[in-house]
Formats: C-alpha cells, structure tokens, sequence
C-alpha cells in the first residue's frame, strides 16, 4: 500500500480550491489534512467546501498542531519565502506555486533551505504537465523540428487582477502574474536561457475601470534573445475579457510546431441566422489546464513516495522571476536589458 502523503494548504483562495479539489478528486495518494488562511471567512468558507477540520490562521500553528509532510503555497508572492523557508526548516517537502518570490536573493534563499534540510521542492508551472505542452517538448527533443530557431507565447487572462498584483511594489505586475509561464516556457521548450529582454507595455482598460496603480499596464509585448542565439516573443494581455488564451509556436530549422488553440472543443453551435455559428472557447485558466494541474500534483506526490526529486525544480522558478526583473527594468527604463544586469 502506498505512503499517503499528508498536505497541508497554505491558501484558501481560488488556486488553494483548485488543488484541494484536485487532491480529493483525483489523486487517492495525497490528502489534505490541514489548511492556513489569514482570512477566517476564507478559511471556514474553503475548510467546509472540501471537508477540512484542521484550519488554521498561521503556518506556525499549522505546524504546531498537525501533523503533514509537505505544502502546497498558493499565497500572494510577497508571502512566498517567508512560508517555503519556515516549512522547509521543518523537514517539509514544498509545492510553491508561480511566481517563486519577489527577487532572486528570496529565490536562493528558498533553494537553500530546501537543501539544507532535504526538503523536495516543486514549482507550480503546470504547462511542463499538459499533455499538449509536454508532447510538443518531446517531438522538440527528439530533433522532430530540428534546432529552435524562434519561440513566440501568449497568455491572455480574461479578468483585472487583484489590486496587490497589480503593484509592482508587490507583485512585480502582470509580467509576473500572468506571464512567468511564458517565460518559463519559452526557455524550456528553446532548450536554452533567456540572455537578453524587451519589453513595451500599454495601459487600455486601467483607467476606465478605475486602475490608478503606478506603472499599471494591461497589454505587454516582449523580446527575447537566448542564449543559443534563438529568438522569441511573449504577449500579455489582462484582462483580455474573451476568455482565457494560451498558445505557443516553436519553428525550427527543419518545421514548426503549434501548441494550443482558441476553441475549447471541437464543437460548433448553429442557433439561427442572426447568432450565426458559435464556438466555445476557454473561459478561465482552469479549464484550459485541467489535466496538467492534476498531473503536476499528482508527479509532486510521488516525488515525495519515491524520494526523488520534481522535474519542475527552484531553478526553473528562479529563472523565470531574472526574466521578470530584467523585463521590469526593461518598461521602465525603456531599453533592452541583458539578464545577467540582475543576476
């Protein structure tokens, strides 16, 4: 019989409810034992929902008084090293959700920790787990395409972010929120660093929706150099209001390769002739990625049973979050930047 491996929720917000019901749905091996909030509406409201009588206001209570193995963070970043290192400290094996932190001082801080007390860390980049991603990866490796010479991503969200991740004071903004996956992705499937980045950004929507954050933008376009010599662009738009969007293209030498597509399904809907054909798209992000938050918490349960460590690992976190501040210093001192200026 297989080691249940007992997790304690840090969040009990929308992504905090998207993996405790993963948990309880699909994967029989980990189970929820424990959940932390600071919002005791939240809490009790998440706690009923999934059926979770340990509920706590702290992680130090958590831990004080529940026994668990490990912890999934879902909390805004700026609370990001503070939770990862305490838990790793204790002997926890860590789920830390995009992006890792705040700069990369806290990334090496958590990397670390984790170390120095054997704790498994998993970062929360569930693309490396959609089926449609991880193929496409690997048709790239097996040389399907030949050499990447040019990568392009678009993460397009459909709703105005939470005011604390609008702040580039704390949250680093949309580059961060919304497309760390991008460039996370992007250096996966190139199969090389990010060297160089530039970034424009516009702001649409802010002020008609009453936005008068300092250096909010809703729309963001990036360019990017590898270290390989390949090429690659990054959209961003939040709130797109369409629905939720993510694609990628990889070309290579020798063909290209497309991954992802607007429509939800393959069905169309004639209704009458005023309506014309209608065809339904992804409303919102856990939709288009179902599987692969199954899968990378599912692969993050058995790295804990089998000791091993997860493929999706602090170092791809803190990649991401150098692409978040070089592209940051990028918009605002309006030039290319080389990452190496923040690492």
């Amino acid at each position: 019989m297989s080691q249940i491996v007992k997790i304690c929720m840090i969040g009990a917000g929308r992504v905090g409810k998207l993996h405790s019901g993963t948990l309880q749905r699909y994967i029989p091996d980990g189970k929820v034992v424990a959940l932390v909030d600071t919002q005791q509406s939240m809490l009790e409201e998440t706690g009923v929902e999934f059926g979770i009588d340990n509920q706590f206001l702290s992680l130090e209570e958590a831990l004080e008084k529940t026994q668990f193995d490990a912890v999934v963070i879902t909390t805004p970043t700026p609370s990001h090293k503070f939770l990862a290192v305490m838990a790793a400290e204790k002997g926890k094996h860590i789920f830390l959700e995009k992006p890792m932190a705040m700069d990369l001082e806290e990334c090496d801080e958590i990397i670390k920790s984790c170390e120095i007390n054997g704790a498994h860390l998993q970062l929360g980049f569930m693309r490396h787990f959609d089926p449609d991603f991880r193929l496409a990866f690997e048709r790239i490796q097996a040389g399907e395409i030949g050499e990447p010479m040019l990568v392009k991503s678009l993460t397009h969200g459909p709703g105005l972010p939470p005011p604390w991740a609008r702040d580039l004071k704390t949250s680093n903004g949309n580059l961060a929120e919304v497309n760390s996956h991008d460039l996370d992705a992007t250096r996966w499937l190139m199969g090389s660093n990010p060297e160089r980045i530039y970034v424009e950004v516009a702001n649409f929507k802010g002020p008609e929706r009453g936005v008068d954050t300092e250096h909010y933008y809703d729309n963001m376009i990036a360019s990017l150099k590898f270290e390989s010599g390949g090429l690659g662009s990054i959209s961003g738009v939040c709130p797109c209001d369409y629905g939720y969007d993510a694609r990628m293209e990889i070309i290579g030498k020798k063909g290209i390769m497309i991954i992802g597509e607007l429509k939800n399904n393959a069905l169309t809907v004639g209704i009458n002739r005023d309506t014309g054909l209608v065809t339904p798209i992804f409303r919102r992000w856990p939709e288009r990625f179902e599987m692969a938050y199954i899968h990378e918490i599912e692969h993050f349960v058995r790295s804990i049973q089998k000791d091993t460590s997860p493929t999706v690992t602090g170092e791809d976190g803190r990649w991401a979050v150098a692409g978040v501040l070089a592209g940051t210093k990028s918009l605002l001192e309006e030039r290319p930047v080389l990452l190496s200026e923040v690492m």
